[in-house]
């Protein structure tokens, strides 16, 4: 295992990409150091994506360039302004709450970014806030898109350890709020130190009106796609069919802001996208073959156990593993790496596996923002035309209130658990 370690630090200090760097220490591993037939291999990239459910994610990548491209981003801010814009920092409580209602369109914390940031980001500078600040607040509340559901790495978390695509869709709801709440009270606090601006003129009901009207179109698309999944009449793949389909009628027929060049720009977007991550799934899949045949995991279990058999001080290691894990990695990564090791010693400890995957999940996506391979800074810090540095700087206090509420959900159980049970699935 040292030789497999040094070997894949190595590949990853050279800038290979993760996929690479994961299946370049299988194949060492299979040619150099181990005497399993080579075409077990194939078998397992392949068996690695072989999965109906893996389907779901280039579709989930395609609703969101549409709904992207059709303006309904637009829509959707303008809401956000009705329901928050008297709070003081307006702007930046509408970023947050705009980025809960972008949640249920995309599933993906950097399409938030960089979706809400190339509007919100010059607007909030154009309004006095600091561009720093600007992008701080666009990054981390993007962290809440892969939290409410839907979620693409809910679906990845789900192909590696055999949990309900459901269930854990259906407990993301009160965590992605949780996080927004956090983020809302970091915004209150500067807004009144700093005193950012707030909307001071008064809505005239024609404006409401009108604005409702224009978002209804970006709101069913959620609400469609949550009822739909949770009352049976279509699976999570099915639903992410169905968002797409949604996204072009609404767009080309409704809106009247789609066109047909745009959807052949979204659908070459979301090709790419999606197979890198399957490539990214595939990969994963081998390396933790490497894993099981050395018998990793239950060295790490049985080390995890010998050490303590407390749950609550369990769960604490895990969010400072995951914490650095996230600095390091892709969230998708992790999940596929981390979930499988950790998931067994959880349940022996008599942690309920939906609660462990939830805080498993915010974790690893809060890495989204952590510095110094947080995508999102990196997807944000150009749009406000600063340095990365400034713009993780800025993020530190964010980053801190979402830690305190992850902390919260991991030790009262039952704000991860409630939705889930009052939906029938535990």
């Amino acid at each position: 295992m040292s030789i497999l370690i040094l070997i894949f630090v190595l590949l990853l200090v050279i800038g290979l990409p993760i996929a690479f760097v994961l299946g370049g220490t299988s194949l060492f591993y299979f040619f150099f150091l181990s005497k399993v037939p080579m075409e077990m291999i194939g078998q397992k990239l392949y068996a690695g994506i072989d999965n109906f459910v893996l389907l779901a994610i280039p579709f989930f990548i395609l609703a969101g360039e549409l709904m992207n491209r059709s303006k309904i981003t637009d829509a959707l801010i303008e809401f956000s302004r009705i329901l928050v814009g008297k709070i003081p920092g307006a702007l930046a409580q509408v970023n947050i709450v705009a980025s809960v209602f972008f949640a249920g369109i995309t599933g993906a914390g950097v399409a938030d970014t960089a979706a809400l940031g190339s509007i919100l980001i010059p607007a909030m500078t154009k309004e006095g806030y600091t561009p720093e600040y600007s992008a701080a607040v666009t990054c981390t509340s993007s962290v809440i898109g892969p939290i409410i559901p839907p979620s693409i790495v809910m679906i990845i978390y789900a192909t590696c350890t055999g949990e309900s695509v459901g269930a854990l869709f259906a407990a993301g709801f009160i965590p992605g709020l949780m996080i927004a709440l956090a983020l809302m009270i970091m915004c209150f606090y500067y807004a009144i130190k700093q005193h950012h601006p707030r909307r001071t003129e008064k809505l005239t009901a024609k404006f409401v009106v009108t604005t409702l009207r224009k978002s209804i179109v970006a709101l069913l698309c959620p609400i469609i796609l949550i009822v739909g999944i949770f009352s049976g009449y279509f699976t999570p793949t099915e639903a992410a069919a169905v968002a797409c389909l949604y996204a072009i009628i609404a767009g080309m027929f409704i809106l009247k802001t789609l066109t047909l060049k745009d959807i052949w720009e979204s659908l070459k977007i979301s090709v790419v996208a999606g197979s890198v991550i399957l490539l990214l799934i595939s990969m994963a899949a081998l390396f933790a073959q490497v894993l099981s045949i050395e018998r990793v995991p239950a060295a790490i279990a049985t080390g995890i156990l010998a050490f303590t058999q407390n749950k609550y001080v369990f769960l604490l290691i895990m969010n400072g593993v995951l914490l650095i894990a996230g600095m390091l990695l892709d969230a998708g990564v992790n999940v596929m790496l981390i979930a499988p090791i950790l998931l067994p010693v959880a349940i022996r400890l008599g942690i309920t596996p939906l609660h462990f995957a939830l805080v498993l999940l915010v974790n690893l996506n809060i890495g989204l923002v952590t510095p110094p391979m947080g995508v999102c800074l990196f997807a944000a810090a150009p749009i406000a035309r600063v340095s990365f540095e400034r713009v993780a700087k800025a993020s530190l206090p964010f980053i801190a209130a979402e830690f305190v509420a992850l902390l919260i959900m991991t030790y009262v159980p039952e704000l991860i658990l409630f939705v889930p049970r009052l939906l029938g699935y535990l």
